[in-house]
């Protein structure tokens, strides 16, 4: 079992409230390494891999698809469906991959942070290995 030392973070609070907010964008430009892909096409992937645990609605994942795109972090073109409609595809840019690596790495240490605090005993037994 691998443990985890939890120690204080040089990151700022003002980073880890940002965090929740942009877990969508992390998805979203993670699901675009695979491919370009339509809005449909990035739910149903986000969808399929978190075992349907994670449903994203249009409502939440245009404006994040807008908010991608106006940040540079991916780009969009038309193009023809596979059932033959209009659909606009996405890819993920240079600078998307940059920041998807910064992303994951803070969503990574977030979440060790988290299971700190859900599992005390872990703590508590690093704590113990040190004093041996």
């Amino acid at each position: 079992m691998t443990r985890v030392a939890c120690t204080k973070s040089n990151k700022n609070m003002s980073e880890n409230q940002k965090l929740l907010s942009g877990t969508l964008e992390t998805l979203i430009l993670k699901s675009l390494t695979i491919s370009r892909m339509h809005g449909y096409s990035i739910a149903n992937h986000i969808r399929q891999n978190s075992s349907g645990n994670l449903i994203i609605e249009e409502g939440s994942l245009y404006p994040a698809l807008h908010r991608l795109e106006r940040k540079g972090w991916v780009s969009a073109e038309w193009g023809m469906s596979a059932n033959n409609r209009r659909a606009k595809y996405y890819r993920i840019t240079s600078a998307g991959r940059k920041q998807l690596k910064t992303k994951t790495a803070i969503w990574l240490q977030f979440v060790e942070s988290i299971n700190c605090v859900l599992k005390p005993s872990t703590t508590k037994q690093l704590s113990k290995d040190k004093r041996t």
